[in-house]
Order: structure tokens, then sequence, then C-alpha cells
């Protein structure tokens, strides 16, 4: 029986990184029908909102989406509809992969990292926000909950031992942010007991940026708050050739949705230059998601191939193909 997915397109290079990871998805035979849905500017022209309801209705319907970028108009009265996804659907988890893959031109060829970030508490929640009338004084509230930092913990957990790592590392703030990062730190440490088989350790945030960069590989998985999330996930992109090759989950206990964390891209957009890699990436996380592991690697691999043949890749990773021949070569060796 086929599985139903949201698809929503997205901004800018969306549509041109979308199509090609449907094209994937279709070629390694995975049988999806996929329902597709406007969110960002393109529903906002179209239906005079960032985030439909109809949207919203097909995310709550079929339970999982692929998402391409979307974009926040600059200016007040916007929320960023990633942060409103997150807290409609209560997707408490923030999964970001990053591996190496040979042929590309990053700084590190030995970067196995999963990054677990709460994804609807902390300072990056937007809790609280105000501006004084003067315009003096700026306000935002961090609230973390007892519940929250367990619930992403043992998330962060349960997932190494399905995947057979050996480390969970909680990044915290606790030595100055004793009452949010303090909680946080405190729930991680009673958590790690529980899982005895695996490798504990905590670590400051600024400590562990100075640690990803000068050493990677003594990290395999980080769990930690959300904004510091946000920061490490990017700076873990970093290690492997950026944010085009770096796809992110958001999940949930009843949704689930998969997406390129990179921008919109508007300056190249309908051009064939983007790079689909995150995007498909993305969908190789749904994949395993949904329990088809198989595909997932099958697709995986033909990425790692396609990028270390260097024939037929985009600008960004120094080669000369378009969004088209790059995804051809993907097809062909599926």
């Amino acid at each position: 029986m086929s599985t139903t997915i949201t698809v929503i397109p997205g901004d800018g290079i969306g549509p041109d990184i979308v199509e090609a990871t449907l094209k994937v998805l279709d070629k390694a035979g995975c049988d999806f029908n996929y329902e597709f849905a406007d969110a960002g500017l393109t529903a906002l022209e179209k239906h005079g909102e960032l985030v439909p309801e109809e949207t919203l209705k097909l995310i709550e319907k079929n339970k999982v989406a692929l998402k391409g970028p979307l974009t926040t108009p600059i200016g007040e009265g916007f929320t960023s509809i990633n942060v409103s996804l997150r807290k409609t659907f209560n997707l408490y988890a923030n999964v970001r992969p990053v591996l190496s893959l040979k042929g590309t031109r990053a700084r590190y060829d030995n970067v196995d990292i999963i990054t677990i970030r709460e994804n609807t508490q902390g300072m990056y929640s937007g809790a609280g926000q105000k501006v004084s009338e003067d315009g003096t004084t700026a306000e935002a509230m961090s609230i973390i909950t007892r519940e929250g930092a367990e619930r992403i913990c043992t998330f962060a957990y349960e997932l190494a031992r399905k995947e057979g790592r050996k480390k969970v590392t909680a990044v915290h703030k606790a030595n100055i942010m004793k009452s949010t990062s303090g909680l946080f730190l405190k729930v991680a440490r009673e958590v790690a007991a529980r899982y005895p088989d695996i490798e504990s350790e905590e670590m400051i945030v600024d400590a562990t940026c100075m640690k990803l960069v000068m050493d990677p590989s003594q990290f395999d998985v980080i769990v930690t708050t959300n904004l510091f999330g946000d920061i490490l996930s990017d700076l873990c992109a970093g290690l492997i050739g950026g944010l085009g090759l770096a796809p992110g989950a958001n999940i949930g206990q009843d949704a689930a949705i998969f997406e390129a964390v990179h921008g919109s891209a508007p300056d190249i957009a309908g051009q064939d230059l983007a790079n689909p890699t995150a995007l498909i990436l993305a969908a190789v996380q749904m994949l395993e998601y949904l329990g088809m592991a198989d595909k997932a690697s099958q697709i995986r691999d033909a990425v790692r191939d396609t990028i270390a043949a260097g024939d037929s890749v985009t600008r960004d990773l120094g080669g000369s193909a378009g969004t088209v021949a790059f995804t051809d070569a993907i097809l062909a060796r599926l």
C-alpha cells in the first residue's frame, strides 16, 4: 500500500530541489503518493497567509512532510514559519546528521556527527519578545521544562542506541545560565544514568565550538537546547562543506517534517544552479523514519558515489553541472 506524504515545494530554489528529490525517490521505487501544499512567500502571494489552513490539514492528515526552504518576510508581524510549524505539530526533536563525503572541498574527511536539538523551548522559541515603547530596551524569555529536557535527552540516547553510536555529549551553559541550562544539564545527567551502555559527557557550549573546529572526530551524538543546537548544527555543516550537504528532520509524537535547512537562495531560483543534496538526504532521513532503510541506503550511496566521482557535481562542490545534470547522475547510479 502506497504511503502519502505532504510535499511543500517552498520558495526560491525550493521547487527546483524538490523536483529533483521526488525524481530520486521515484527512481528508487519508493512508491509514494504526493499531495502538494503551499507555504512561505508562495503561499502569501496565493492565499494571503504564510501557512494556509489547508497546508496544516494536509500535514496533520499524512503525518509526514517533505519541505523545501521557506522564506519568512523580514519585518514586524511575521513569525518564523519553521518555528510555527514546530510548535503547531509539537515537533520537539530536530535531528541534523553530518557525514564527510569524498569529493567535497571540506576541511575534514572524518566527520560523522548527529546533532539533536530540542525544538520547541528555550530562547529560540520566541517567547515573551517585546521592545519598550521608546525602543531602548528589548526582552525575550527562555523557558526550559523538565518534561522537555527529559524528552529530548531520552530521544538522543534512544537514537544513539538504535544506530550503534558510542557517545552522547550534552551541551549546555549551566555555569552562567544556572536556571535554564542548569535544569537541562541536571535532567541530562539523570537520563544518562539510564543508559550505562553509552558513554556520556557534558560540555559547555563555547568549549564545544572550539573542540568541533579543532577535532570533530571526538564527537558522536550531541544533544542540546534550542538556540545552542541551531548554532552548533550549522557549525557542523561547515565541517563537511556547508549547508548544501546537511539535511534536517523535525520529529514529534504524531508527525514529522523533513527539510533542507539552507535558505531559499532566490538569486539562483529557476536557473538550474541549485544543489539538491541536502533535501535528497532529508528524504533519506524520511525513508529511515518510515522503516524503508534499504531504499535509504540505496539513495545515500548514489549521492555519495556521484559526489565522489566529481564529473557531474554542482558549482558549490567544485563542478560545473546544473541541478538537472547532477540529479541525472544520481538517477543513473540508482
